[in-house]
């Protein structure tokens, strides 16, 4: 296997997908290894001591040295085109220990109006009260962005596409703003994953997910991850070894599994998003359709040179405040009603009382979280049924 990983950057992704962070120990398994150990034995105090140093590369306390994790963040760097990766206890782990590792009080942050809603909750509610600020601007704004920035400035934080808008920020523009203010872009590149979009090629400099959607695929583990130079990575990596905000080795082992089918299903995904937002966009009991797959999305030509598809998950307005759409949801009988997305289950949801329900009313106008919008990530159900699913409560409103 040595030889092969050294081989790596030459292949093509969805052979990274199968080959990277593989190792085998002496039994010669073919599928990854799990490692359910909370700690390893040393083979003299020596070697203890110089494996706690660093003097000595090892495995010390599965916190944050596990063969299994160790194996998904070798996996996912590589399909991120990466030098390095950092496994995390979900995707919110992420990003509170990039910001805590890269930051300290008196920094400045500049952000995105447009993420999940728990994202604004942590950097407004929690990461002020150790002195960190962040302000908030209009995803396309480029002037706003261009405004925010302070000699304190040290991070910009995006989604795109965002959740669950679906604007598409340009990554290129942005990091050439954020780099001549001498600060460090982080793209949250859940939506799409290294399957569709790699951030690190249009500037960016690190990149955050949350495991547990797409890179999951299946809604079965909670997990997130940090990419990017190793520099960085290893700041990220101090913090979770001292705080202990660690992937489970058994999560691990599930997202090597649903890495090895990411572009299959993203392909998937994407393909009957698209269907469905085409027909959404032509139902008269919808206002409006939030996928930069169709051509009427302001963000879809700059979606075509970021992206090599636009994701499963949309959004809609109905015509109507909260209980039209409340009545749209309940009225499915496929789709699940859950917060979580990237599953191979289609999901829907009332954002506004849901995943950003903890927004004020202020934050939710300015995000566009108005009270008639759903979203949708869309499985792998056939489209068809998905669409006579949202058509009989939409012929009730």
């Amino acid at each position: 296997m040595e030889n092969l990983e050294q081989e790596l950057a030459q292949f093509e992704l969805d052979t990274l997908a199968v080959r990277a962070g593989q190792s085998r120990t002496h039994e010669g398994e073919h599928s990854e290894a799990l490692f359910l150990t909370s700690s390893y034995v040393f083979g003299s105090a020596q070697e203890a001591a110089d494996r706690f140093s660093g003097a000595q590369a090892g495995n010390v306390y599965s916190r944050y040295t596990n063969p299994t994790v160790r194996n998904f963040e070798e996996r996912i760097a590589a399909l991120e085109g990466a030098e390095a990766a950092v496994g995390t206890s979900s995707g919110m782990a992420a990003i509170l220990s990039t910001s805590i590792a890269l930051l300290k009080s008196g920094d400045h942050i500049v952000c995105s109006r447009s993420v999940f809603g728990t994202t604004t909750v942590l950097l407004t509610k929690f990461m002020q009260k150790f002195g960190v600020t962040t302000t908030f601007v209009p995803p396309t704004d480029y002037a706003a962005w261009e405004a925010a920035f302070t000699p304190a400035t040290k991070l910009v934080f995006v989604e795109t596409p965002s959740n669950p808008l679906s604007d598409v920020i340009d990554i290129q523009r942005l990091a050439d703003i954020t780099h001549a203010h001498n600060a460090l872009l982080v793209v949250d590149n859940c939506f799409c994953t290294p399957a569709l979009q790699r951030p690190l090629e249009f500037g960016a400099d690190l990149i955050v997910h949350s495991a547990t959607k797409y890179i999951d695929g299946q809604g079965r583990c909670l997990g997130g991850v940090v990419a990017g130079p190793k520099v960085l990575v290893d700041e990220v990596l101090g913090f979770v070894r001292s705080a202990g905000p660690s992937m489970s080795p058994f999560n691990a082992w599930i997202f090597l599994k649903g890495l090895e089918t990411l572009r299959l299903r993203m392909e998937a995904h994407s393909r009957s998003a698209l269907i469905l937002a085409e027909w959404l966009h032509q139902h008269p009991k919808v206002e409006k359709v939030f996928y930069a797959g169709l051509p009427s999305h302001v963000g879809h030509e700059l979606a075509v040179k970021q992206q090599s598809a636009f994701s499963g998950v949309l959004s809609f307005r109905v015509q109507g405040e909260r209980e039209a759409a409340w009545k749209v949801i309940d009225t499915t009988r496929i789709m699940s009603l859950t917060a979580n997305l990237g599953d191979t289950k289609t999901t829907i949801v009332h954002p506004a009382t849901t995943t950003h329900g903890r927004l004020t009313p202020e934050q939710k106008v300015e995000a566009g979280i108005t009270e008639n919008l759903i979203r949708i990530s869309v499985g792998l159900e056939d489209v068809k049924d998905l669409i006579a699913d949202l058509e009989r409560g939409l012929n009730f409103l």
